[in-house]
């Protein structure tokens, strides 16, 4: 929401580094979040559903991603970016619904659509490509970065409802977020340092943390809160 369009303007390594790990961190952190909300027992058979799990999904998104961009080739209307947004929400719905991981099936849809052109099967390319396909990409492009940003700002102004401001002064709370500060950003200069090595400014200070954080907070059963 914030850390990837935050990085538009750095070279590409800063900025790949900083995309791949706000969605893979948000969407494995998501994951393992419902695994332990959902599981009260944590066996052999809780990690063998959760395996089960993961391959379906990925097999999931590889079927729903081609019968979407085989449904974006045959539409003939003009307006297509809408209706795949809508079908993209349905799913996620039906998938949170059944407790899949619905993030990965948008995920993988996501990169799917990038990289298209890209496979190097010709009956893949014959029956799935077609000629206005980046010029569709672009725009739906476009349309998502919009909507990313409508839904952060809502999000935001939520977020500025369920704040109490008289809590903001309670000193035992500030002083366990100024610790979780320290400890957050502690761990990633040394993480940038000697893990993979890239330069501490700026990434140091665009940390993908927070905004997940509080929803999954939000979504917790209140045995759990």
């Amino acid at each position: 929401a914030v850390a990837i369009p935050s990085v538009a303007n750095l070279s590409n390594r800063p900025k790949e580094f900083i995309v791949y790990e706000s969605t893979f961190s948000d969407i494995l952190g998501i994951m393992l979040f419902n695994f332990v909300a959902i599981n009260t027992t944590f066996g052999p058979e809780a990690f063998g559903d959760l395996g089960l799990l993961i391959i379906g999904v990925l097999i999931l998104s590889a079927v729903f991603s081609m019968a979407l961009l085989w449904l974006l080739r045959h539409l003939k209307h003009h307006v297509k970016s809408f209706l795949v947004i809508a079908i993209l929400v349905l799913v996620y719905a039906v998938g949170k619904q059944f407790h899949l991981s619905s993030l990965v099936v948008v995920l993988a849809f996501g990169m799917f659509l990038a990289n298209a052109d890209q496979f190097p099967f010709a009956w893949f390319r014959e029956r799935f490509l077609y000629r206005d396909f980046h010029r569709d990409l672009e725009q739906f492009h476009s349309l998502s970065n919009e909507s990313a940003f409508l839904i952060r700002t809502f999000f935001f102004v939520l977020f500025g409802y369920s704040v109490l401001v008289g809590e903001l002064v309670d000193r035992n709370a500030a002083i366990l977020c100024g610790l979780l500060l320290v400890a957050t950003y502690a761990v990633r200069a040394l993480f940038l340092k000697f893990a993979v090595r890239m330069d501490l400014s700026p990434l140091l200070f665009i940390t993908p943390r927070g905004l997940i954080s509080i929803l999954l907070y939000f979504s917790l059963p209140t045995s759990l809160q």
